[in-house]
C-alpha cells in the first residue's frame, strides 16, 4: 500500500500561531529571548573557563549545564525565528530528525548533569572533609563524560526507529519544531514499536535521574538539620537553592510532556510545555545560578576590570 503513495520528504512547521499580525511581535520577543539565552549561557561558560577561582567541580558542572542549555536552545529557536518572517515553513526529513536529535541529546545530557550537580552538593555538605578527595579532577571528568555519552547515545535509538517510519499522509506538523510525538502523529506507518520505547525510556531516565536527585537532597537536608550553626545551615541552603529551583522547573515540564498516561497533553498544552523546556529554561538557568552567586559576580567584575 505504501508503495502506491507519494512519500513525504519535507514537512511544514505551522509554528506557535498562524495569525499574521502576531508573527513580527513573536519574532521580536523570541529573538530577544534567544540572544539573552546565548549571552547568558556562553558568558557563564567563558567566566568559568577564564577565572581560576571558578575551576572547581561545582562550576565545572555548571559550565557544562550552561553549554547544554545553549545547544538545546540553538537546536530549536533559530528555525522558529526564520519561520516567523518567512512564508516557507518547510523543513526536510533529514533536518527534522537532526533537529530532534540535537535537542534530545542536550535534554538527556542535562538530566544527568543535574544528577551530577546534586551528588556534588551531597558530598560538599555531607562529607566536606573528603570533598577534595572524592570530587577529584579525574572523577569529575568521568562523571561529565558519562553524562554526555549517555545523553548523546540514547536518542540514537529513537533516531534509528524514526527511519523505519514512512510519511505519506499530511506533511503538516502543528508545532514549532520537530518534536518526536508529532512525527508519530503524521506517520502512515504503525508507531507501536516507537511509542512504548519512548514512554519506557522517558519514564526510566527521567524517573531515575529525578529520584537520584531527591535521594541526594534527602541526605543533604538531614545533614543540614544536624548542623548546630545557624550560619552554616543558611549557607548550606543557599548552596542548594539555585540547583533545586532549576531541577523543579526542568522536571515539571518534562514529566507533563513525556511521562504521561493516555494520549498525552492537548496540542496547545504540549506547545506550552515544549516552550518551557526548550526556550524558557535555558533562558532562566544562567540567571538562577548567577544573580545571587557572589563568586560568579566577582569573576565577572575581575574580567571586566582586566
Amino acid at each position: 500500500m505504501v508503495a502506491n503513495k507519494t512519500l513525504v520528504t519535507e514537512f511544514v512547521l505551522t509554528g506557535l500561531t498562524d495569525l499574521p499580525r502576531l508573527q513580527v511581535p513573536l519574532f521580536l520577543v523570541f529573538l530577544v529571548i534567544y540572544l539573552t539565552t546565548m549571552v547568558g549561557n556562553l558568558r557563564l561558560v567563558f567566566l568559568i573557563w577564564k577565572d581560576p577561582q571558578l575551576h572547581t567541580p561545582m562550576y565545572l558542572f555548571l559550565g557544562s549545564l550552561a553549554f547544554a542549555d545553549a545547544c538545546s536552545s540553538s537546536s530549536v529557536t533559530p528555525k522558529m525565528l526564520m519561520n516567523f518572517l518567512s512564508m516557507n515553513h518547510m523543513i526536510s526529513l533529514f533536518e527534522c530528525i537532526s533537529q530532534f536529535y540535537i535537542f534530545a541529546s542536550s535534554a538527556n545530557t542535562e538530566c544527568f548533569l543535574l544528577v551530577v550537580m546534586a551528588y556534588d552538593r551531597y558530598v560538599a555538605i555531607c562529607n566536606p572533609l573528603l570533598y577534595p578527595v572524592v570530587m577529584s579532577n579525574i572523577f569529575c571528568t568521568q562523571l561529565l563524560g558519562v553524562s554526555y555519552i549517555i545523553g548523546f547515545l540514547h536518542p540514537l535509538m529513537h533516531v534509528g526507529l524514526l527511519f523505519r517510519l514512512t510519511f505519506c499522509k499530511s506533511n503538516v506538523m502543528h508545532y514549532f519544531y520537530c518534536e518526536i510525538l508529532q512525527l508519530f502523529k503524521i506517520s502512515c506507518s504503525d508507531p507501536r514499536i516507537n511509542m512504548p520505547l519512548i514512554f519506557t525510556f522517558s519514564v526510566f531516565i527521567q524517573s531515575f535521574t529525578f529520584m537520584s536527585i531527591i535521594i541526594s537532597y534527602c541526605y543533604v537536608f538531614f545533614a543540614i538539620q544536624k548542623m548546630k550553626s545557624e550560619k552554616g545551615r543558611s549557607k548550606a541552603f543557599y548552596m542548594c537553592s539555585a540547583h533545586l529551583l532549576s531541577v523543579s522547573l526542568f522536571y515539571v515540564a518534562l514529566f507533563f510532556m513525556y511521562v504521561h498516561p493516555g494520549p498525552g497533553p492537548a496540542e496547545n498544552q504540549g506547545k506550552l510545555y515544549s516552550l518551557f523546556y526548550t526556550i524558557l529554561i535555558p533562558l532562566l538557568n544562567p540567571f538562577i545560578y548567577s544573580l545571587r552567586n557572589k563568586e560568579v559576580i566577582g569573576a565577572l567584575r575581575r574580567i571586566m576590570n582586566k
